[in-house]
């Protein structure tokens, strides 16, 4: 009777054991996959963070010289979408035509503000236009002179608009010891000009201007 007693109070022992042992399985799985779901909704969450509105500094610029600055804005972006499709022959088009644009706008119409904001981007832009239009065979080159010329074309932007709404998007993985780089974009869609097909979608929308 005794070995029976011992014989069943085992089987007991090692019947809970086993169930725990169950139980303890089925509940790492269900943590791991809460897990995985709060990591993917902070993922979500942070992709879908919108990027922070910049109201345009001048709100009162000539209609000519406002007309010739979006000018100027569009060869930008055409730069840009010629480098995010890896077309260096594109891109040295934009350059040269941006260029152009620049030396035509006629800063009569500007305010003595407005014109001291645009003289402190003008050289920096033309140089890089230059640049980058003189380099047709070159991306990598191009995309060098891009970065400088993206950090006037904010200013530029900040302070005149471009016509329609423009993105600020960033690159960490460009000049990364700098912090990264910038550029602007008409699209909401990340498409980055400095590693065009490599890495298209690398990159952030962090501010707006409407």
């Amino acid at each position: 009777m005794k070995r029976v007693m011992f014989s069943l109070l085992a089987f007991g022992t090692v019947l809970f054991t086993a169930c725990n042992s169950n139980n303890k399985r089925e509940a790492e799985p269900a943590a791991a996959d809460s897990l995985k779901k709060d990591t993917m909704q902070h993922g979500v969450a942070t992709e879908d963070k919108a990027p922070t509105l910049v109201p345009i500094t001048f709100t009162d610029v000539d209609v000519k010289a406002a007309t010739a600055i979006k000018e100027i804005v569009d060869y930008y972006l055409q730069i840009k979408n010629a480098l995010a499709n890896d077309n260096a022959s594109e891109a040295a088009a934009g350059g040269k035509a941006m260029n152009e644009a620049i030396s035509k706008l006629d800063k009569s119409l500007l305010t003595a503000v407005q014109k001291k904001v645009f003289d402190n981007t003008e050289e920096s832009l033309k140089e890089d236009a230059e640049h980058i239009g003189k380099n047709g065979d070159k991306v990598e080159h191009q995309r060098e002179h891009f970065a400088t010329m993206s950090e006037a074309m904010y200013l530029l932007v900040k302070a005149f608009g471009g016509g329609k709404i423009i993105y600020h998007d960033h690159c960490p993985m460009y000049n990364q010891s700098q912090g990264g780089a910038m550029w602007l974009s008409e699209t909401k869609e990340i498409r980055n000009p400095y590693y065009g097909n490599k890495m298209i979608t690398c990159g952030s929308a962090e501010e707006v201007f409407k």
